[in-house]
C-alpha cells in the first residue's frame, strides 16, 4: 500500500521528526518494515522552516503552519497528490482529522482518523465549533484507530463512526529495555547503590497525580527513613517547590536514559486522575516499566485499569495517598508483576494498523466497483 500520514511535528513534548519519538514516528516506520511505501505530511505549529528528509523508511514533509497558513496548506497538498496514496492516515489533533477527510475526498481515497488521545479534552477543541468539526470527521471516515479501549466506547456516545475501528495502544520500542542490571544502571545515573528506590519519569503534573505520589512517599519514608523516590520529566515550579525531603531529582532526563532509570527502581509509579484524559489515554509508562521487569503500582483508571485488571496489587485508587503508599509497600516486600504481554513492541502495533488500512482500502475498491 502508499500511505499518506497527515499529523502534526511537536506532541506530548517532542519532536516527531528531530526526536524519532512515540507513536506518530513508530507506527509509521513499522508500515514500511512491512513493506508499504509511506510518506509523512507533518505540519510544524512553531519555526522549523521547510524540511524533506527521510528517516526510518518514511519520507518526512514538514511545514510551518504559522504565519502563512494557506502557504502550508499548499504545499502539504501538492506533496500528497505527488505521493499518490491508497490511503490517508491522520492523527494528532481537530486540524489534522479534518485536513485528512478533506484531503480524501479530493484525491478519492479513504481516510483513517488516530486517535492517540481524547481531542475532545484538548484546549483546542474549546474554541468555538471545534467539538462540531471532531463529530463532522468522524462520522465521513472510512476507519479509526484508537490508543485505548475507553475510547473505542466513548467515541460512538458523541456521534456517528465508521464500522471499521480497533483500538491499537501504544508500543514499546524493540532496543528501549536497558541491558544493564540495577546495580550498572544506579552507577550510571549515580543513584544510591544500596537503598531502596521508587519513581516515575513523564509529565510531573498535578493534572496526572503527582500529589498522590509525594504524599505516600512521605507517609512511607516515615516508616522507612532510607527510601527515596525518584522523580524525572517536566513540570511546572510549583510542582519543584512542593518536593519533600528525600527525593532525588533528575530533571528532564533524556528519552534514552529513562531505561536507565527504570532499571534502578525497586517499583515503579503511573499516577493519574480520574478525568477526561486519565480514562482515555494509554500509560505508555506501564509497558515501558514492564518492559524492564519492573514492579508496578498505576492509578486504576481507564486503561490501566482494564489492563492490570488480573493484578490488583498494581492499583491503587486515585487521590488515596494512603493506599497508594500501602501498595508501594507490599510491592517492596512481596513485588507482584504484571503480565509481560503488556510491553507490546510497536512492530505488532503497526500489523494491527496495516490490517486496519487494508480493510478501508478494500472496502473502498469494493464501493468503486459496484
Amino acid at each position: 500500500m502508499r500511505v499518506l500520514v497527515l499529523c502534526k511535528r511537536q506532541y506530548t513534548h517532542k519532536d516527531v521528526i528531530d526526536d524519532c519519538y512515540g507513536r506518530l514516528f513508530e507506527l509509521p516506520a513499522a508500515l514500511v518494515e512491512r513493506g508499504h511505501d509511506v510518506a509523512a505530511a507533518v505540519t510544524s505549529y512553531r519555526q522549523r522552516g521547510l524540511r524533506l528528509s527521510p528517516a526510518a523508511g518514511v519520507l518526512w514533509h514538514s511545514v510551518d503552519a504559522w504565519p502563512h497558513c494557506l502557504d502550508a496548506l499548499r504545499a502539504q497538498t501538492a506533496f500528497a497528490l505527488r505521493s499518490a496514496p491508497q490511503v490517508i492516515w491522520a492523527s494528532a489533533d481537530v486540524f489534522q482529522l479534518v485536513a485528512g477527510i478533506r484531503l480524501g475526498r479530493r484525491l478519492g481515497v479513504p481516510v483513517v482518523l488516530d486517535w492517540y488521545d481524547d481531542y475532545a479534552a484538548f484546549g483546542l477543541s474549546r474554541l468555538p465549533g471545534m467539538q462540531h468539526l471532531l463529530r463532522w470527521a468522524c462520522a465521513r471516515a472510512d476507519g479509526l484507530s484508537m490508543v485505548s479501549e475507553t475510547l473505542r466506547k466513548l467515541l460512538p456516545t458523541r456521534g456517528k463512526v465508521p464500522s471499521r475501528m480497533a483500538v491499537i495502544g501504544n508500543g514499546i520500542p524493540q532496543d528501549f529495555p536497558s541491558a544493564l542490571d540495577r546495580v550498572a544502571a544506579r552507577t550510571r545515573l549515580g543513584l544510591p547503590l544500596d537503598t531502596p528506590l521508587i519513581g516515575t519519569a513523564g509529565a510531573l503534573e498535578s493534572g496526572r497525580g503527582i500529589e498522590d505520589l509525594l504524599a505516600a512517599f512521605s507517609l512511607l519514608r516515615a516508616r522507612c527513613p532510607g527510601l527515596r523516590l525518584v522523580l524525572a520529566g517536566p513540570r511546572k515550579p510549583s510542582t519543584t517547590a512542593m518536593l519533600p525531603e528525600g527525593v532525588i531529582d533528575l530533571g528532564m532526563l533524556p528519552y534514552t536514559q529513562v531505561p536507565l532509570l527504570l532499571r534502578s527502581l525497586d517499583v515503579g509509579v503511573i499516577c493519574n486522575r480520574d478525568s477526561a484524559f486519565g480514562r482515555a489515554c494509554y500509560p505508555q509508562k506501564l509497558g515501558e516499566m514492564v518492559s524492564c521487569g519492573l514492579p508496578v503500582v498505576a492509578a486504576a483508571v481507564g486503561e490501566s485499569a482494564r489492563l492490570l485488571r488480573e493484578t490488583p496489587g498494581c492499583l491503587y485508587p486515585p487521590g488515596e495517598p494512603v493506599v497508594l503508599a500501602e501498595r508501594l509497600d507490599a510491592q517492596l516486600k512481596t513485588p507482584q508483576y504484571a503480565p509481560a504481554t503488556l510491553a507490546m513492541p510497536w512492530r505488532q502495533r503497526g500489523e494491527a494498523l496495516e490490517a486496519l488500512l487494508r480493510e478501508v482500502v478494500e472496502d473502498h475498491l469494493l464501493r468503486a466497483r459496484t
